[in-house]
């Protein structure tokens, strides 16, 4: 992936300008408060990563960031500017684009069909160039760009997931679950994939139970459970820490 793409952004600093924040955000189901005022930042160059067990409420957060489920208090800023209530397709337009658990591919049509609804929110006349960049980056897909998508394994449709957020040329990059359900070797080419596109420039928000490899590739980290964020700090500082290894590595 080029510039053109995504542009280039300074290495990760406190200095960086905060482009996604969340707000004391409470999200409810019913009567069942599943979010209970998560408060986290995603600054301009960073990759952040969102770890915490199965129910712990990160991609309900996620949802509610792309405004997929309710706000019941709280906010979420992007930008700058208030998006609370805001629908996944006007913030797609503005640059926040997620990729979500379980892929969501249009499994009937082709993988070159999917790369070009990835683009269905801009108006230039470089998506078959961007088309190109993005099977330099997955190799597979260009294999097979006339292939259905429904008949893919889960690894070759999550890099078609990746690739198609890609296409929107993302400022920010929401990553739900990637590795899930994967191969040891798909998740090893999963990861690799997500740090060389923060390299290349692109902010990333990666929620992940795969708390080693998120911890590893983070700038930061948070730990969510039950709701609220437990900890937060630097990635490899967080990686390292007796608590979190005890609770989410094994050890």
């Amino acid at each position: 992936m080029t510039d053109t793409m995504a542009s280039a952004i300074p290495n990760s600093s406190a200095a960086a300008p905060v482009l996604l924040s969340l707000s004391n955000l409470k999200v409810a189901y019913g009567g069942i408060q599943a979010v209970k005022g998560v408060s986290l930042e995603v600054r301009e160059g960073e990759l952040v990563s969102l770890i915490g067990a199965n129910g712990a409420g990160k991609t309900t957060s996620l949802k509610a960031v792309t405004g997929l489920q309710p706000v019941a208090d709280g906010d979420v800023s992007y930008l700058g500017r208030s998006i609370r209530g805001q629908g996944a397709w006007d913030l797609a337009k503005q640059g926040l684009v997620m990729v979500p658990e379980g892929r969501g591919t249009f499994t009937r049509m082709t993988i070159t069909e999917n790369l070009q609804m990835g683009a269905y929110v801009r108006d230039d006349k470089d998506i078959d160039a961007d088309i190109e960049k993005v099977f330099a980056i997955f190799p597979r897909l260009k294999e097979r760009r006339d292939q259905l998508a429904g008949t893919m394994s889960g690894g070759e449709q999550q890099m078609l997931a990746m690739g198609r957020a890609l296409m929107a040329r993302p400022k920010v990059l929401l990553l739900d679950e990637p590795s899930m359900g994967l191969s040891p070797i798909m998740v090893d080419k999963i990861f690799e994939v997500v740090a060389d596109i923060h390299r290349q420039g692109v902010t990333i928000l990666l929620v992940e139970q795969n708390a080693s490899r998120a911890l590893a590739l983070a700038s930061r980290g948070y730990v969510m459970d039950s709701g609220q964020i437990t900890m937060t700090g630097p990635g490899r500082q967080l990686l390292d820490d007796p608590k979190v290894r005890e609770a989410y590595l094994g050890h």
